[in-house]
């Protein structure tokens, strides 16, 4: 128990108990009239309306990597770039490919599943690289262009 509440003037003055010491500070105020003639402006509002979001259809920004053909199943712009990095490094990973060809980590790992689809590199081996199945670059050519 402390001192100094009886110092208050009320409308708002009060008292703050820190661990230490009390403070006066001043709050805001709202009488009841003024709380009543809120009520009533809030009740007097009419109820929301629904409203339809307008469908937005998104297209790539111009001059970005995305590209559209590798929505349609194309394989991807950098994808024989990529096969031939992972050929000469002998090493299947996609933060290589990222590193390489400074691609975002998304785009560089559909890369090397595409590059597991054409025989490149073997399925993933957990956090390790994946296994590389193709020799090297002629072998590279051979097997992607016959």
């Amino acid at each position: 128990d402390q001192n100094g509440a009886e110092q208050l003037v009320g409308n708002g003055d009060m008292l703050y108990m820190t661990s230490s010491r009390v403070m006066r500070l001043q709050g805001p105020f709202v009488s009841g009239k003024e709380l009543d003639r809120l009520i009533d402006y809030i009740t007097k509002q009419p109820e929301p309306s629904s409203y339809r979001l307008p469908k937005v259809e998104l297209e790539p920004a111009k001059g970005s990597s995305y590209d559209q053909s590798f929505q349609d199943g194309a394989t991807d712009q950098f994808f024989d770039e990529a096969a031939r990095i992972i050929v000469r490094e002998q090493q299947g990973s996609v933060s290589l490919i990222q590193r390489k060809l400074s691609i975002g980590y998304t785009r560089a790992a559909r890369i090397v599943d595409q590059l597991e689809q054409a025989g490149v590199v073997g399925p993933p081996a957990g956090a390790k690289p994946r296994d590389v199945l193709v020799a090297n670059e002629v072998a590279l050519e051979r097997l992607l262009y016959g």
